[in-house]
């Protein structure tokens, strides 16, 4: 790197430190996940009932990063003209240098409405993808219905939550630890996984929690990020009719558990599935963007792409989306482990589904393991970690292909809002066609990153 690594990890922090909120007294809100270090390895919200209901108040937080990237990248495709009348190579790399990204911002509200219901909403303030503001969603949580003014309710909601409204689909824990635009908090790396399954859908969930350590979920969402009430004129190739708008149905059993003061265990199956409906974005559904930018793209094709509120034409730069659009049927497995500073976090996925225009479902396949040791015992804010993350899926017209990504990190947590970290990645494309820009494709280098939550 030309750039000096000290002056850059130097701005980053001063960066950071001078958004803190200083003299901002916390407002405290019941069965919350915090924004900052102690929502880390947080899932679902805790039923521990230890914040009292002093009256309605409202908790305003945010969270911003920023992003340095110094990453090469390199192909083996052959040369192929744009257009019959445009001979510019169209798969050529972008020419890349070293250099700060599009800062992100989110606004986050919390409102305590009653005891035990409490209203969020998150609005994206600015993003790689919509710069413009836009309203990520929102949603209502029940941990208690004291309106109902019923002994059996009270005793029945100490384990049952409810969420009713637009929030994230909860398929699978990647979502609990994925990076959010400028929420990074939670994630130990810059990036989420290559295939990533994200989306906010207008539905509920209903959980319920043993004391054991064993919970469930089971929820019903519109399958859409934006709704409709107009009749869907696409056709459905495989039944000849208007596709409908079938509901999707979620579910997910697990385990979680503190055996000991050192040793926690979480096992979690999930499901997801909707079979016919107008456009789901359950692998694309993030509307913030990758954080990794301009990578496996070609400049004459942004050239030629006329956009609206988007930084470049591609905003998913590393990340892999079969387009099963609209039928998708997919299962998650997790596993998490923590032994004093030492998490292991696991993935294996299996996803089919199809596109409108498709007589047969597809398939795609992703593995992943997160081994990360944070330091010292008490307060573990410091942390090396690695990641290892492989998809191998059908896609339409081309065949079965394969992803491979490496990544390394090490984190500073200056403050419980106020973090820092540093990221060595490595990805790989294999069994694309020659005509194809990722045919060989490559990048690699690293990526620092400030980020603040509260």
């Amino acid at each position: 790197m030309k750039t000096n690594l000290f002056k850059i990890l130097g701005s980053l922090a001063v960066a950071s430190l001078s958004l803190v909120p200083f003299g901002v007294k916390a407002q405290e809100i019941q069965f919350y996940r915090p924004n900052g270090q102690q929502g880390v390895n947080v899932f679902e919200t805790s039923k521990a009932d230890t914040v009292p209901f002093k009256g309605v108040h409202v908790k305003v937080g945010g969270n911003f990063e920023l992003t340095f990237q110094a990453l090469g990248q390199s192909n083996t495709a052959v040369a192929v003209p744009l257009s019959s009348t445009n001979p510019a190579n169209s798969t050529s790399l972008i020419a890349l240098t070293h250099g700060f990204t599009l800062p992100m911002a989110n606004l986050n509200i919390d409102v305590q409405l009653a005891d035990g219901i409490r209203m969020n909403l998150t609005q994206y303030l600015a993003a790689r993808h919509h710069e413009d503001t836009w309203v990520k969603g929102g949603y209502i949580q029940f941990d208690k219905l004291p309106f109902l003014h019923s002994a059996v309710i009270d005793d029945i909601m100490k384990s049952v939550t409810i969420k009713i409204g637009q929030n994230d689909v909860d398929y699978g824990d990647q979502h609990y630890r994925r990076t959010d635009g400028g929420n990074t908090i939670y994630n130990p790396f810059v990036e989420n996984y290559i295939m990533d399954e994200f989306s906010t859908e207008l539905g509920a969930q209903f959980y319920y929690f043993n004391k054991t350590g064993f919970f469930a979920m089971f929820g019903i969402t519109d399958g859409l990020l934006n709704e409709t009430v107009v009749q869907s004129t696409k056709v459905d190739a495989l039944t000849g009719k208007p596709l409908k708008y079938d509901p999707a149905i979620l579910a997910k059993l697990g385990f979680d558990k503190q055996v000991n003061k050192d040793f926690r265990f979480r096992l979690t199956g999930s499901i997801y599935t909707v079979s016919s409906t107008y456009s789901n974005t359950l692998l694309s559904g993030d509307r913030t963007g990758s954080h990794y930018y301009n990578l496996m793209e070609n400049q004459a094709v942004a050239n030629a792409t006329t956009l609206n509120d988007a930084v470049d034409y591609s905003f998913t730069s590393g990340r892999f989306n079969p387009g099963f659009s609209n039928e998708l049927h997919a299962a998650m497995g997790n596993l998490f482990l923590k032994y004093k500073g030492l998490e292991f976090f696991g993935t294996a996925e299996n996803i089919t589904g199809r596109g409108a225009a498709e007589l047969h479902k597809r398939w795609a396949t992703q593995y992943a393991g997160d081994v990360i040791y944070r330091f010292p015992e008490n307060t573990e804010n410091f942390w090396l970690g690695v990641r290892y993350n492989t998809v191998t899926g059908d896609v339409l017209n081309i065949g079965d292909v394969t992803t491979n990504r490496t990544a390394g990190s090490f984190g500073w947590f200056l403050t419980k809002h106020v973090m820092m970290k540093a990221e060595y990645v490595s990805q790989e494309y294999k069994n694309y066609p020659t005509t194809s820009i990722l045919n060989g494709g490559k990048f690699h280098g690293v990526m620092l990153e400030a980020s603040i939550g509260f």
